[in-house]
């Protein structure tokens, strides 16, 4: 137990720390309503819900269109769907193996059945899935907790297994709450038809699990209502805040409770906005945007939609800028850039770009979100348009939309670049189909990798020197134990290991001195700063230029005393030739690029990186290769330059 203890209290602290100056008290949706505001703006008795009745077959029918037969055959594959125990043991191997998918998996399965038989009932309501839906229902109702084991350390009493004594709001419980929820409000006349003690049971669960815990509780750390100087606020908190808010407004019919509990929310995302620094940069990565800034939108839709439009800060530059991010790291063919715990595949929910896009008033997302669907729908890989999950708002918000997102112009836009000067992200890009992204940062930041000054190099859309990004989530990844995991390490991204010292975790581990000439295409940041004193580093200053077509890429450094030699590392998944002393080739999938280094300052060694987790052989094979240039000679100072251009 204490063992267990003493990981709860590290991985809370990894990330509840983070660096003094990402904060800043903007408060934009306390300075758009104070509390007397929302509780006059509200909409009261669910009369915002913008969907038809169960009972208004007719309206479903129009609304569902020609999705009505898909929800319908999606659901008839769960009627006799055998309902999952999550053991008790389930809980109990996250401690022992750190394995989360044991629980998750069966919880998991159990919350899709219940959202696809859902959502076959609205699109029949003939009542044929009532009774499976109430199983689903009570199923839910009889667990001790709906948080999953691996965040159970939120709990007073800390540990992997759920207490009856507390309840925990994480991203299972909300998630689960705010789908049950939907079901409570479209269903309850037709279980109470069956018997009112169901419908009356679940809503008792829905309070006491989320409605009081969340109006009682303030140790949560995503609430940030004890944030410290310091403190991290990442995709939790709009993510859980909305859940909250949907149970709250779907639910809750008592004026002064419900606007108790939407200005509580408020309060708590300006949080969020307050630490998201103010050029929009998603510093989890594209991967989590949909999490991040994506339930920040959709958060601020439902406050928007609940309040009748009289609250909202959609015309804010900030929310653009956080919206746009998603665009601005597309890089093609469902290529992105993939800084921390983000994959190199993906480029978004096209649906929820597109409706973010046209809240903000941004073309700029509505294009690239028809481009995406576009893109989908010509793939053969996709056997249907019809929105699936367990997110209800975001299922019925697509399908609120379709009509008017079809008729949408697709195009995406590769602008020459794009820099976050807060963030310290980069992208650079010319028309002969370079595409380079670079980032300073610190190591302390949201799904952090040791990976200031780092960059990726795609050809013509191809990633050629990648970030690997990450391996399925295990107790290890948000522990004491993160930064022993090989994805983690500064000398696993394309990064120099000086004196033979990677870059080390922590908020004054950072680059400085960040700059970016878009006249010239050059991005520079010193990286001493993210060494520790044992590099003996006094100054290494990594720069990118991109040419017309090259990428040249220095180190200029000034060492205090050598102890190792100096190795630079490179990432790529192509095939590596370093045959030839001073050129390395690379080539992937049809592109090939060449890298010069001197020859007489550097000796090649390519180590293969075997990929066992599927998370990442499923984006670049069985295996990726780093290749390091070994110094011959260790020298106080002097300055490396690799070039990189294209093969013909």
């Amino acid at each position: 137990m204490r063992t267990q203890r003493f990981i709860t209290i590290v991985c809370l602290l990894l990330w509840t720390v983070a660096h003094l100056h990402a904060y800043e008290k903007r408060n934009l949706l306390q300075k758009e309503a104070d509390f007397e505001k929302v509780k006059s703006a509200l909409v009261m008795g669910q009369k915002w819900v913008p969907y038809p009745d169960y009972s208004d077959r007719a309206g479903w029918d129009k609304f569902l269109g020609e999705y009505k037969d898909d929800y319908i055959r999606k659901g008839e594959s769960f009627l006799d769907y055998e309902w999952r125990i999550v053991k008790a043991t389930d809980y109990l191997e996250y401690g022992r193996s750190g394995s989360r998918t044991i629980m998750e998996n069966p919880f998991g399965q159990n919350n899709s059945a219940i959202g696809s038989l859902f959502m076959a009932e609205m699109a029949e309501g003939k009542g044929r899935f009532i009774d499976q839906i109430i199983n689903g229902v009570f199923v839910s109702c009889e667990m001790t907790s709906w948080a999953l084991s691996a965040h159970l350390g939120l709990q007073k009493i800390g540990g992997c297994f759920p207490s009856y004594e507390e309840h925990v709001i994480d991203l299972g419980s909300g998630n689960l709450a705010s789908q049950l929820s939907w079901i409570y409000y479209f269903l309850k006349p037709s279980f109470d038809k069956k018997n009112p003690l169901i419908s009356k049971r679940l809503r008792h669960e829905l309070q006491v699990r989320i409605l009081d815990t969340y109006m009682n509780e303030d140790h949560f750390w995503w609430m940030a209502f004890n944030l410290k100087p310091g403190g991290l606020v990442n995709n939790w908190n709009p993510w859980c805040n909305f859940n909250v808010l949907q149970c709250f407004f779907l639910l809750e019919n008592d004026r002064d409770k419900l606007a108790k509990a939407v200005y509580r929310t408020m309060t708590s995302v300006d949080h969020f906005i307050n630490y998201t620094h103010g050029d929009g940069g998603c510093e989890e990565g594209p991967s989590y945007w949909g999490h991040a800034a994506g339930k920040m939108y959709d958060y601020l839709q439902m406050l928007y939609d609940g309040t009748g439009g009289k609250i909202s800060i959609f015309d804010q530059h900030m929310i653009q800028n956080m919206g746009e991010y998603i665009v601005r790291s597309y890089v093609g063919n469902g290529w992105v850039v993939n800084f921390a715990d983000a994959s190199a595949r993906g480029g978004g929910d096209a649906s929820l770009i597109y409706r973010y896009g046209k809240a903000v008033g941004s073309d700029l997302m509505m294009h690239y979100a028809a481009y995406l669907d576009k893109e989908a729908k010509a793939s053969k890989s996709v056997k249907s348009s019809t929105p699936f999950g367990t997110d209800v708002f975001r299922v019925l918000q697509t399908i609120l939309v379709k009509n008017e997102f079809e008729k949408e112009d697709a195009a995406v836009q590769f602008p020459g670049y794009s820099w976050y000067p807060e963030t310290e992200f980069c992208y650079m890009a010319n028309k002969n189909g370079f595409f380079v992204a670079t980032k300073g940062g610190y190591n302390n930041e949201s799904h952090n990798h040791n990976d200031a000054g780092t960059f990726s190099l795609y050809l013509n859309t191809t990633p050629v020197f990648i970030d690997a990004g990450v391996g399925t989530y295990t107790r290890q990844t948000f522990s004491s134990e993160r930064y022993s995991i090989w994805t983690m390490q500064s000398n696993y991204h394309n990064l120099p290991m000086i004196n033979g010292v990677p870059e080390q975790f922590g908020s004054e581990y950072k680059a400085s001195d960040v700059k970016f000439d878009p006249k010239r295409m050059y991005f520079s940041a010193n990286i001493a700063t993210a060494y520790p004193a044992e590099a003996n580093v006094k100054k290494w200053v990594r720069s990118y230029q991109l040419g017309k077509n090259s990428l040249k890429i220095e180190d200029s450094f000034s060492l205090n005393k050598t102890d190792k030699p100096n190795q630079v590392n490179f990432l790529t998944w192509g095939k590596v030739d370093v045959s030839v002393p001073g050129v390395v080739t690379v080539e992937v999938n049809g592109e090939k690029a060449r890298m010069t280094y001197n020859k007489s300052v550097f000796t090649p060694v390519v180590e293969t990186v075997r990929l066992d987790d599927p998370r990442l052989s499923n984006v670049w094979g069985e295996q990726i290769y780093r290749i390091s240039l070994n110094a011959k000679k260790q020298t106080l100072s002097g300055s490396y330059t690799y070039t990189i251009t294209t093969i013909k």
